[in-house]
């Protein structure tokens, strides 16, 4: 899931805060096709490229320190499955585009905006039933795949958590007050035997 277009000029004003853009047009067309950020001062050295397929920044770390924390204000893509799909909090860098070099296994590509394309979304009752307090001992995990190691462009994320038996069984929905919804389970119920006795005639 890639920053939309509209979010660019904002996420390059946050990595380049003290820098000055420079437009480059196609001479035919007068589209742009060319965004060049350079430092005011340092002998104005280049932070930022912008093309079609190029997003050459000239510092990584900062997608990786904190986890990038800080740009994640600029990741909107579950704001469309708002109050239908949940999410818990990413405490990992962006999964996407990390090189395809087996020797560089935490350097992104420079082709796209490094971003969390890969993603563990669930329903309400699911995460309902996730968070859920079984015991002291229950540990929720929500993290991407080898941090260090080349995993093709994308890292794989993965969600890891505790369930207690039975835990998981169909759960039937019963209304509380106005705007709050319970989950309750559902128990199995006894069969109930039909009656042989005929049915009754009224006159």
């Amino acid at each position: 899931m890639s920053p939309g277009t509209e979010l660019l000029p904002c996420l390059s004003q946050t990595l380049c805060t003290k820098a000055t853009m420079q437009t480059v047009r196609a001479a035919d067309t007068n589209e742009v096709v060319k965004l060049i950020f350079r430092e005011s001062d340092n002998d104005r050295k280049v932070m930022l490229q912008l093309e079609k397929k190029l997003f050459d920044y000239f510092n990584q770390e900062v997608f990786r320190d904190d986890n990038g924390t800080a740009l994640l204000e600029f990741d909107k893509e579950l704001s469309v499955f708002k109050d239908r799909l949940y999410e818990l909090d990413i405490s990992f860098p962006p999964s996407y585009p990390y090189s395809e070099d087996s020797s560089q296994g935490r350097q992104y590509m420079n082709t796209r905006c490094p971003a969390w394309c890969d993603r563990v979304l669930m329903s309400p009752s699911a995460k309902e039933l996730i968070l859920r307090s079984e015991s002291e001992e229950k540990v929720v995990t929500y993290d991407h795949i080898g941090p260090s190691v080349c995993m093709g462009d994308h890292k794989p994320v993965f969600l890891a958590f505790r369930m207690a038996p039975g835990a998981g069984k169909r759960c039937q929905r019963h209304e509380g007050t106005p705007g709050e919804t319970s989950l309750q389970h559902e128990e199995p119920r006894a069969p109930t035997a039909a009656s042989t006795d005929p049915p009754e005639r009224h006159c």
